[in-house]
């Protein structure tokens, strides 16, 4: 065997070992969609998990700060706390009173108990002052604050759906989209920092929808990407082919 023969076996040896190399790489990296989980009926309120994820992330730094509609993201509003239940005066016929001989205590205790109602979130609203050429004060409209950016199976809150988070009164929008999330009950939430986000972590929620977001928006703008399984698998479902989107792995 020549040099030129024994370098032409070796060079084919080499692109072979190379090849297996790379299919091997392949079937490594594929990743499987996560389990599918049955849609939550569309009702104004929700009891969801809620999981936070930020731009800083490995999966998220080629998107720098930006969402799948090419907005940028942003951080929801501080928490808006309200009292679970406000002390109030108990009125004059919810004083214990004697026990007649006919009733028991536990009876008696019944009736005197009460439970007060939940009082509605109450918004900050900021004004800005601003001095006129006489000298007054005029205060301006009040500012109203910006969703947070949320992410989500857009077949189950489309692009666009605005939440509140009955636990803290804070407001977000569905802008995003993740593999994570496809088939899943699950949003995440944009937090602009690493340690907001470890510090939420995962958490069982109850949201209110203020607004619902248009489903074949969301499928026109997802069907010129259904060469990924998790956009697939939205796109199945949107479509009304739940039984093909559970089966997508």
């Amino acid at each position: 065997m020549t040099y030129a023969e024994r370098r032409n076996l070796a060079l084919a040896v080499l692109a072979a070992f190379i090849a297996i190399v790379l299919l091997s790489a392949c079937g490594t990296t594929e990743r499987a969609l996560p389990p599918y989980e049955r849609p939550l009926a569309k009702t104004d309120f929700q009891n969801v998990k809620t999981t936070a994820y930020t731009h800083t992330e490995s999966d998220h730094r080629e998107y720098s700060n930006h969402n799948a509609l090419g907005g940028e993201l942003h951080a929801a509003g501080p928490p808006i706390h309200r009292a679970e239940a406000v002390p109030r005066a108990i009125p004059a016929y919810e004083v214990p009173r004697a026990i007649p001989v006919d009733e028991t205590a536990e009876t008696e205790v019944r009736r005197a108990s009460y439970s007060p109602q939940l009082q509605p979130f109450s918004k900050k609203r900021t004004t800005r002052t601003a001095r006129t050429s006489k000298g007054r004060s005029a205060s301006s409209r009040p500012e109203q604050s910006v969703p947070g950016s949320a992410a989500a199976d857009w077949s189950r809150w489309p692009a666009g759906t605005v939440f509140r988070l009955l636990s803290t009164g804070q407001t977000y929008r569905v802008e995003d989209y993740g593999w994570a999330l496809s088939g899943r009950n699950t949003i995440d939430l944009y937090m602009p920092n690493q340690r907001q986000m470890n510090s939420w972590g995962a958490r069982e929620e109850t949201i209110q929808i203020l607004q619902w977001g248009d489903p074949q928006e969301s499928l026109q703008f997802l069907q010129s990407h259904q060469n990924y399984k998790h956009i697939k698998r939205m796109v199945f479902e949107l479509e009304g082919r739940h039984k093909e989107a559970a089966a997508l792995r």
